[in-house]
């Protein structure tokens, strides 16, 4: 999908997403966050995931090409009485502050080829030391294995090959693992496949 067709999905009132973060970023992440901590959020959409870091106390750059998307979020942030910096860029050329974050996450960027890896380097390039990059993605086995999500095995992921890129951009990976969620169908609850990594910047090289 490219720009234009994602401000047209965002461009309804309802969101298209749920409201509230992603079960693996509330997993993941520390509720007790030091002032000033710095996170980013590529890809950020509707803005779920950058509003509840807000929340927790984070400093949040949120960063998307769809303008609709972004003025949803915005919307949406200031109902939660929390402060964001909104970006429109697309993530795959933007210019992170080089090391400027504690926090990089990415969530179900679904992306293939040149693309994916220009997206993947920047986020890297935005970790700063000490700090940790999440990534969580529709897994490839999803396909066979589990419902839902892109039907293109192009844009899924394994997590062995993002951690071996992670790791080649100099940073040391803590998880690299295939997970399950749950999602609500007609035939009741069913397990998606998802992939999570997630890796830090070491304190010193």
């Amino acid at each position: 999908m490219d720009r234009h067709a994602w401000d047209d999905r965002y461009g309804s009132e309802e969101l298209v997403w749920s409201a509230g973060p992603n079960q693996f970023l509330v997993d993941e992440v520390g509720a007790t966050v030091p002032a000033g901590r710095r996170a980013l959020d590529l890809a950020c959409g509707e803005g779920r995931n950058a509003i509840w870091l807000a929340g927790q106390g984070w400093r949040v750059t949120a960063v998307d090409f769809s303008r609709a998307g972004l003025e949803k979020a915005a919307r949406l942030a200031d109902d939660r009485g929390v402060d964001v910096e909104w970006v429109e860029a697309d993530v795959t050329r933007w210019e992170p502050p080089a090391r400027g974050f504690d926090l990089v996450a990415v969530f179900y960027l679904q992306l293939a080829g040149d693309d994916r890896a220009a997206a993947l380097a920047v986020a890297c390039r935005a970790v700063a030391p000490g700090g940790t990059l999440l990534f969580v993605a529709h897994a490839a086995d999803n396909l066979v294995r589990g419902v839902g999500g892109p039907q293109d095995d192009r844009v899924l992921y394994r997590a062995d090959e993002v951690a071996s890129f992670v790791v080649a951009a100099g940073l040391s990976v803590e998880k690299a693992d295939q997970v399950e969620r749950l999602v609500a169908t007609p035939e009741g609850d069913r397990a998606a496949l998802d992939v999570l990594v997630r890796a830090v910047r070491p304190e010193r090289a």
